[in-house]
């Protein structure tokens, strides 16, 4: 058996959903209250570096009822940006937005509500404090020694200074930042450096406010000093004469083509026939070395003999307290013609 429904309870049934309709029922979305506009954009200040902020203040024309959504815009996002939108709470008429500087340029703020715009006056952004070089001393090193390095920035760094962050790979190591401090525009750092079997080239890297610079460093396995020399006579190489009545030997030593890791800060030479002089230079030649006629065996020479056979040695010291092992040049001649009795 079916029952139809009488015609007054069906207009009753669409009376209340009309209603329910109407009233937004389960709607939760702030609104903007009919009438309320934007009164106006203010900013704290006028111009801002870029990758910093400024605040912006956005006023009603009347106090809000409820929470209200503005739409908010820049004319020039690559200049400075804002957030698509802001709302002002209930019982306020404005709200605090936040405006980010991008690159140097100007830009304006512009606020929209039920139709109606207002803008900010111009903003200008100036282009924000990098990072414009770093530099390391020296820029190879033995491994297992330390390098300084100097970040510079392209001004003074802001009043709560500038992390510049470091990074590098082995066989160095770097602290994870260093601080410019405020009105400063460069700062130290330490590079460490472990031996090394060959030589290896890494680069360590700052980077700050967008930019990254970096610098070249080679560390180098340790290098072993080593002396070397040549002996020259006046007409003559690998040839000495006894002169000045067998006081001096008429002949240079020359260790300029000694090598070390540091500078070189001494020569030791030593020579001998029958007995062994020892002399000490700052340079790496040694002229007219000093001998007595002990120096030789006393005469005649022996048959068939016209010079005598001298050995020289080299040991060679440096800066960083390296020390040779000796060079030995065995089959220098050396003529005593007319002195020490021959």
């Amino acid at each position: 058996m079916s029952i139809t429904p009488r015609p007054s309870l069906i207009f009753v049934f669409a009376l209340v959903s009309a209603s329910l309709a109407a009233i937004g029922c389960g709607s939760s979305s702030p609104t903007a209250p009919s009438g309320l506009t934007v009164s106006g954009v203010a900013l704290s200040a006028n111009s801002v570096a870029a990758g910093t902020t400024v605040q912006g203040t956005v006023r009603l024309s009347a106090v809000a009822a409820a929470a209200t959504t503005i739409a908010l815009t820049s004319s020039n996002p690559a200049v400075a940006t804002v957030p698509a939108s802001a709302t002002v709470a209930g019982g306020v008429s404005a709200v605090v937005v936040t405006v980010t500087g991008v690159a140097a340029g100007t830009a304006t703020i512009t606020a929209s509500l039920n139709g109606a715009t207002e803008q900010s006056p111009s903003l200008t952004v100036t282009a924000g404090v990098t990072l414009s070089s770093i530099v390391l001393t020296p820029d190879a090193i033995v491994g297992g020694n330390r390098v300084s390095g100097t970040v510079t920035l392209s001004a003074a760094a802001p009043a709560d200074g500038a992390v510049v962050v470091l990074s590098t790979t082995d066989p160095a190591s770097v602290t994870a930042n260093v601080v410019v401090a405020a009105g400063a525009t460069t700062a130290t750092f330490g590079v460490d450096t472990r031996r090394v079997d060959a030589t290896v080239s890494i680069s360590v890297t700052g980077a700050y406010a967008g930019a990254s610079r970096s610098a070249a460093l080679s560390v180098r396995p340790p290098v072993v000093p080593t002396a070397s020399f040549g002996v020259s006579g006046e007409t003559e190489s690998e040839t000495c004469a006894l002169t000045n009545g067998g006081s001096t030997l008429d002949c240079t030593f020359n260790g300029s083509t000694s090598s070390a890791p540091g500078t070189i800060t001494a020569w030791d030479w030593s020579y001998t026939i029958a007995k062994t002089f020892t002399q000490t230079t700052s340079g790496p030649v040694l002229t007219m070395p000093a001998v007595d006629c002990s120096f030789v065996p006393p005469p005649p020479l022996p048959a068939g003999i016209s010079s005598f056979t001298m050995t020289v040695r080299l040991t060679i010291h440096d800066s960083l307290g390296n020390v040779s092992a000796e060079a030995i040049n065995s089959g220098v001649r050396v003529f005593a013609t007319g002195v020490c009795g021959y």
